[in-house]
């Protein structure tokens, strides 16, 4: 209880609240393309939509499949995709960079059913990558937050 009582002596505030520096107010800059939407929904949904946004985060991705698992008949049953987001984060009224950066991860899908069960799988592992890149990118944002004036 006496933690809590020094905390908010301390300035804390909750690094999501509504006090946030990046609560509402960034407009982001995604490629056109599933991916990029996905990102997109993602980082809205953890930052919130731009109402009068203060900062521009732009945002590129590059996405590369590679074989992961390989049968001795030499058939492909699951496939890595890697996929990096390089970010910009700018000063909206003065262009003014404030931060940037490279994410990446990856994430994997199976190729052992139908070509459609296939298919789905793929686009299944684009989403979830988008969505993984999303979060590792607002892990970055907010670690840039203190230091700006909301």
């Amino acid at each position: 209880m006496l933690g809590l009582l020094a905390l908010g002596g301390c300035g804390f505030a909750p690094i999501y609240g509504d006090g946030g520096a990046f609560r509402g107010a960034i407009a982001f800059e995604t490629p056109q393309s599933v991916a990029g939407f996905r990102l997109r929904e993602r980082l809205e949904y953890r930052l919130g939509q731009p109402g009068a946004p203060r900062y521009v985060l732009r945002v590129t991705l590059s996405e590369q499949r590679s074989p992961a698992a390989i049968t001795a008949a030499g058939d492909t049953t699951r496939f890595n995709v890697l996929g990096a987001a390089e970010w910009t984060l700018i000063a909206a009224d003065t262009d003014a960079e404030i931060g940037a950066g490279e994410v990446a991860t990856f994430t994997s899908y199976a190729a052992t059913g139908s070509t459609v069960a296939t298919q789905a799988a793929a686009t299944d592992a684009t989403a979830r990558l988008a969505v993984a890149l999303a979060d590792m990118l607002v892990s970055r944002l907010l670690i840039l937050s203190p230091d700006l004036t909301p």
